[in-house]
Order: structure tokens, then sequence, then C-alpha cells
């Protein structure tokens, strides 16, 4: 481990190095291609700068130790000492992590599908809640938010729901929350006050660049159609609604939230080039069982991860047989209590594999 940061250290001398030179930016996809890279090994740098301190620290408290004669002097080495040791086995706990491999698109930004399941109007009703849920975490972390497809029912629920979330770092976060979501609630539409369970399916995909996955036109049909719902002034009146349907797996996507079908068309294609990455990623997972185990239930669509019990206001995280009994809150975007921990046992899961 420790000849890797120091590789580490010797490989960001060397970048801050390239990055001085005089003409460093002319080449403007090298210059990214260099701050990228600095940005990803810094916090490992300054970890280890940090955990190489505390070492020193301990070192010459454990000297000082040795020669110093007044007490009260001791109880201060003492003190310090006990707090480099501490802060050092921190800092190795943390390196450790650092040095996980990393997952390419963890800095990506995603393609949700959002999808009602079995429950008729109020798992439609519950995918609109959970689509304000994802919004609104997206809000808070100053993301951006870009709707792609809406299929709407009278009720205000949606029969499915595709939008884009961009942001820095966006999938890193949002990796977990593919699965089966589950509702336990008392339905507004229903008189008896019976709680009904539904579910909704939750897809995070990475956007895809033509770089990912290279998606061959000769291999798509395009149609175009009359837009219909609530699309805005002159949505309805010209054929600007777009179904793009990859020949080789079946694959369908139709977009008509925009007024342009050129937008249209290039919304499509964003999506069907996502899901087909996926399915690539998909089929890597289930070859590499290893790395597989060692995600926490990410990229499996029918793996039931959540159940949102309203009438006993918890949310419970199956994966991780964690509870929270702040229904409210996660509802309106507070879901990074469930995410760090996650992250946490995703992280406990890999560095248990690295033994």
């Amino acid at each position: 481990m420790f000849d890797k940061l120091e590789d580490i250290i010797l490989r960001l001398e060397e970048i801050h190095r390239s990055l001085s030179l005089p003409g460093a930016a002319d080449d403007s996809a090298a210059f990214q291609k260099l701050l990228k890279e600095e940005a990803e090994l810094s916090p490992v740098a300054e970890a280890y700068l940090a955990y190489k301190k505390a070492g020193q620290t301990i070192e010459d408290s454990l000297e000082m130790l040795q020669s110093e004669k007044d007490e009260e002097m001791r109880e201060m080495l003492k003190e310090e000492l006990a707090a480099a040791r501490d802060e050092k086995d921190e800092l190795e706990k943390q390196l450790k992590i650092l040095l996980l491999p990393k997952d390419p698109n963890d800095r990506k930004n995603v393609i949700v599908e959002i999808r009602a399941g079995a429950g008729g109007d109020e798992a439609a009703l519950f995918a609109s809640d959970v689509y304000r849920m994802y919004v609104k975490y997206a809000e808070d972390h100053g993301y951006k938010t870009e709707m792609i497809s809406l299929n709407e029912i009278g009720l205000g629920g949606f029969k499915e729901v595709v939008f884009q979330i961009n942001g820095d770092g966006a999938y890193s976060r949002l990796k977990y929350e593919s699965g089966v979501h589950r509702v336990q609630r008392v339905p507004e539409t229903e008189s008896g006050g019976r709680i009904h369970t539904s579910t909704i399916t939750v897809a995070i995909m990475p956007e895809a660049e033509e770089l990912d996955f290279h998606l061959d036109l000769n291999e798509c049909r395009f149609d175009v159609f009359r837009a219909s719902g609530n699309g805005g002034q002159c949505v309805n009146t010209t054929d600007s609604a777009v179904r793009l349907t990859h020949i080789p797996t079946g694959i369908v996507v139709s977009c008509q939230d925009e007024k342009s079908q050129l937008k249209n068309k290039e919304k499509a294609l964003k999506v069907l080039r996502s899901r087909l990455y996926e399915m690539e990623l998909q089929k890597k997972h289930d070859e590499e069982a290893a790395v597989r185990k060692g995600q926490v239930g990410t990229g499996d669509r029918s793996e039931k991860i959540r159940t949102y019990n309203f009438p006993q206001g918890r949310v419970t995280d199956h994966r991780i047989k964690y509870t929270s009994h702040r229904i409210e809150d996660i509802m309106a975007g507070a879901l990074d209590e469930i995410i760090d921990k996650l992250i946490a046992a995703d992280q406990a899961e890999k560095l248990a594999n690295e033994q």
C-alpha cells in the first residue's frame, strides 16, 4: 500500500510540473485530463501526507518522553501521543478506502427511469412521489434535472417518467437506488382506510457518451408522431414526438417533451445509449460475481431494495437492514442518511474482499 502511495505523490508532483509549463493549456483535452487526474489524486496525497505527519509526531513524542522529567510536560506529551495515534489509525482506514478501485462512472450524470409496478393508480401516484423525492434531492445538492419523457395518469400519478440529473458525482451517490421500491399506505383514492402495498421500479443509469458506447444508427429506426398530453403551446400541432427502436435488442424509447423533433431525437438517443451501456455493465457484473457481490444491490432492477411504510412512519432499506423513522424528511429529498450508510456498507464489503 505504501509503495502505491509514494507513487501517487510522485505522480502528483509530475502533474503539477506539467500544468505549470508555458502553453500547458494549449491542448485543451490533455489539460483537462491532467486536471481531472489531479482532482482524483489530491485527496489521497493529502491523507497520506497527514498520515506521515501523524507518524512523525508519534516518533517525536516518544523520543521526548524518554528524556523529559517534568510531570506536567510528560502528561502533555502523552496526550499528544494518544491523539496522534488515533489520527494515524483513522487516516490509515481512510487511505484503504481511497485506494479501493474506482467506479469509472462515478462522476457521470445519471438518467433515471421510474415505472409504476403492481398496485394500479396507487403505484403511479407513488412513482410521482419518488420522482419529486429525487428532484428535491438533486436541488439540495446543486444538481440540475432535465425531463426526458413522461407518461401521466389522470390522478397526477406517473405510469413512467424518465429524466436526467446532471452534476459531478451524481452517479456515485444515486447508483444504489436501482431496484424495486415498495410502498405501504392508505391510498388517497381508498375510502375504506385499508393499507395497500404497491411497487415501483427505479433504474439509475450513468449517462453514456459516444466514447463509452458506440451506437450504430443503422441499427435504429426512427418514427415521428404527434405529441399528446400536456406538452405546452404548439407541442400537439406538429409531428415533433420521436419513437426510437433499437432493432437488435427491441428496446423502444419515446420522447415528446420538447417542441423540436431534433431535440426529442437527441434525448431519445441519449436514453438508448445509456440503456445499452447499462446492459453491457450488467453483463460484466454477472460475469464477475465477486465484483457484483462487492456492490450493495446496484444494477439489479428486480431486487426489492426498500420499503416505505407510511402508517408507521418508517423507511427500511433491506440490503443493509437499516430503518429510518424520518419518512417525511426522506420523501422531501433527505436521502443522504440512507445513501451514506449504503456507501459505507459497500466500502466495507470491498475492503473485506481485498483482504
